[in-house]
């Protein structure tokens, strides 16, 4: 097939850490990673964990003169983290919040109150038009007792979803941002094999950068240790994806990760290591996508969905199971605190069908009670609503997951199929609730 151009395009993504007042040195680090955009060049720049919209407009002052254009996502009570800076115009914006992100009473992990989305620009780059995505997932803290594997997987699929059906009409298509995820992990292989986004690192040609691309490493001054044990050296949780279409080829020449303190300062840019990518647009002179689409749909290409959906849909009955079990603890335990509440009127009632008989316990003691069982019913109604939207959640996206796996099956019927992938079932996590942990 003739060429007829071809166009190099940069790509950087990092998780800034920009927690106001919490992340340590964060002025500091917002004006080195600024330095860096501006020295650098980047003709995309994809950044997570933007907490604060000062920082945000701080940024895009200081970066006018190299990206005119940048778009900052809002979601959530603090913010959905996400920004973008471009050299290209944004034609159009748009912001997908992940109906599942964590809960509101782990507040020492703050997910939930970060509103984790995705967001989508759209981009003319030449004659080309790009759909760039960037997102956040929700954080992986335990990997041996993952509470939060249903919500990040139930994320993965709408993220899938999401970039799918709004993608139709792109020529290219490049997702950054941190995924929480390893590379074999089931919400990474959901994505990949279901949007046909391919891993930059694992098909670059040239690389430089910290071992096996690992973005959280052990050496970083900001990393707690023990977040990511068992892995002694770190993780690759950062991801730069891509994908062409029949109008263009899209491959990696180069890639590059910063690796810990930046030379000449005392500390690196962030917990966690930027990615820059050197991708290489090639136009075609026609394209056909009908063979793509035949090799997308071979049958040991649907096997593989088939397999992967399944084991997603597995994780997911885990999460109802465990949100249902919570739901059920918050109803007991506010049946509970409505019958001490009755019990409490009933006592403080006595007096009155007894003629004028004096109250044998002190008023500041029903006081107490009342004001505890009042506490304990409303927030156990809160949780009760919560848990029943998590329920609801769960349940959709396994209604979804159990719709595609029957259409995948209907267009393997009649084709020999490869020995199904044996999917482990994972023991429900112990979750640790406001209650404590269930049994």
């Amino acid at each position: 097939m003739a060429t007829t151009d071809t166009i190099s395009l940069r790509v950087f993504s990092l998780n800034c850490w920009g927690i106001r007042y919490l992340s340590k040195h964060c002025l500091q680090r917002y004006a080195m990673i600024g330095e860096l955009l501006c020295k650098d060049q980047h003709d995309v720049v994809l950044l997570q964990e933007v907490w604060s919209e000062k920082d945000y407009l701080s940024l895009k002052r200081k970066l006018g003169g190299s990206y005119p254009h940048s778009h900052y996502f809002k979601s959530g009570v603090i913010g959905s983290g996400l920004a973008i800076f471009s050299r290209h115009r944004i034609d159009d914006a748009f912001l997908y919040r992940y109906s599942l992100n964590g809960y509101p009473y782990m507040a020492h992990h703050g997910d939930w109150f970060g509103g984790k989305a995705v967001g989508m620009a759209i981009l003319n780059i030449g004659r080309l038009r790009a759909h760039v995505y960037v997102t956040h997932l929700h954080a992986e803290y335990c990997r041996d007792k993952d509470t939060y594997l249903p919500h990040r997987v139930v994320q993965a699929w709408e993220l899938q979803q999401f970039i799918r059906h709004t993608s139709g009409g792109a020529d290219l298509v490049i997702l950054g941002g941190d995924l929480n995820m390893h590379p074999q992990d089931l919400g990474n292989r959901l994505l990949r094999t279901f949007t046909g986004l391919r891993d930059s690192y694992l098909e670059v040609t040239k690389f430089d950068g910290c071992e096996d691309g690992m973005t959280l490493i052990a050496d970083n001054p900001f990393i707690n240790k023990k977040e990511i044990v068992p892995f002694e050296k770190g993780i690759r949780i950062d991801y730069i994806l891509l994908k062409g279409s029949s109008k263009v080829d899209i491959r990696c020449e180069s890639m590059c990760t910063t690796k810990g303190s930046v030379p000449d300062h005392p500390f690196p840019y962030s917990d966690h290591e930027a990615l820059s990518a050197e991708l290489q647009l090639t136009q075609n002179q026609a394209g056909d996508d009908q063979q793509t689409k035949e090799q997308d749909c071979t049958p040991g290409k649907l096997a593989e969905l088939v397999d992967i959906v399944t084991e997603a849909r597995t994780e997911v009955k885990v999460g109802l199971h465990c949100a249902e079990r919570m739901r059920y603890t918050a109803a007991r335990t506010g049946v509970m605190g409505l019958a001490l509440l009755l019990l409490e009127l009933t006592i403080a009632a006595v007096p009155w069908f007894a003629l004028g008989a004096e109250q044998p316990f002190p008023r500041a003691t029903f006081y107490l009670l009342a004001a505890l069982c009042f506490a304990i019913l409303l927030t156990t109604a809160l949780l009760y609503i919560f848990y029943t939207m998590e329920v609801k959640s769960l349940q959709g996206a396994e209604d979804q997951m159990r719709l595609a796996v029957g259409s995948l099956q209907e267009r393997l019927r009649g084709v020999p199929l490869a020995q199904p992938v044996n999917v482990e079932r994972r023991t429900p996590p112990e979750r640790q609730g406001p209650f404590g942990p269930e049994e």
